[in-house]
């Protein structure tokens, strides 16, 4: 039990304690033609999906005025309950601190790296992260997330259909890391994404949930409730505070000496 209950906390580390993935400016749908035939309508485009997204989520001119964010949380494991701050500073810096019965969890992502510490892994002392751990979460440091202006950083986005009510849409970044995004067909809020992540040396699918969104003094929406599905095992998490442009030192991200 006990190595089950490390393998969970490691995937706590790899996704982040909160994954908040918001994200060109909003694109008005043209009204159909007297040519067009209401039965034969096209599915549109990855593009449009994603700018009706951003759009949901606020739009550009909200997101562009988010510098930091704060945000007090609960992490749900195993009927155990823990509290959790993250951390971000908009293309700076993301860090996460979860408490587990007294052991302090940190995962930290900036522009340059990512460390992290896990007693509850026998990582007791501020560790580098590898490459395909921080290729898979830096996206974090961003406050639009993957998808908001996703070109500019390298990765590509495709239309893959739709699962019921929703859109599928697959990200890739230039690291080679895909996420599928589901977004709903009518909110046009994300609804869930699914990636992989290591449990106990073994990949996993991991599906993140997102819903209770919110909006922000700013006019950013989020998402207060969240939950992390990897097969057997499930954590949720529900944001309790969240504040916006407070002054953060970009030290706070800083790697300590063991």
């Amino acid at each position: 039990m006990k190595n089950i209950i490390r393998g969970i906390l490691v995937i706590l580390v790899l996704v982040g304690a909160v994954s908040l993935r918001a994200q060109t400016a909003p694109s008005t749908p043209s009204a159909p033609t007297a040519q067009s035939a209401p039965s034969a309508q096209a599915e549109p485009t990855a593009d449009e999906i994603v700018s009706k997204y951003v759009a949901a989520i606020g739009g550009k001119p909200a997101i562009s005025q988010v510098k930091s964010m704060t945000m007090e949380s609960s992490v749900q494991v195993m009927g155990n309950e823990s509290p959790s701050s993250t951390t971000i500073v908009d293309g700076v810096g993301y860090k996460s601190e979860t408490d587990i019965n007294g052991a302090k969890i940190v995962t930290c992502y900036t522009d340059k790296g990512g460390w992290s510490v896990n007693p509850m892994a026998g990582v007791n002392n501020p560790t580098a992260m590898p490459d395909d751990v921080y290729n898979a979460g830096k996206g974090q440091i961003n406050i639009g997330g993957a998808l908001y202006d996703y070109a500019a950083k390298g990765s590509k986005i495709e239309f893959m259909g739709k699962d019921g009510n929703a859109y599928k849409i697959k990200l890739t970044s230039k690291e080679s890391v895909e996420v599928m995004y589901l977004i709903d067909s009518t909110t046009y809020l994300v609804t869930s994404m699914m990636s992989k992540a290591k449990m106990q040396d073994q990949d996993v699918d991991v599906t993140t949930t997102f819903s209770d969104y919110r909006k922000s003094d700013l006019g950013y929406v989020i998402p207060y409730a969240i939950g992390i599905d990897f097969g057997q095992f499930a954590l949720s998490i529900a944001v309790k505070k969240v504040e916006m442009n407070k002054p953060i030192d970009p030290a706070v991200f800083a790697m300590p000496k063991s």
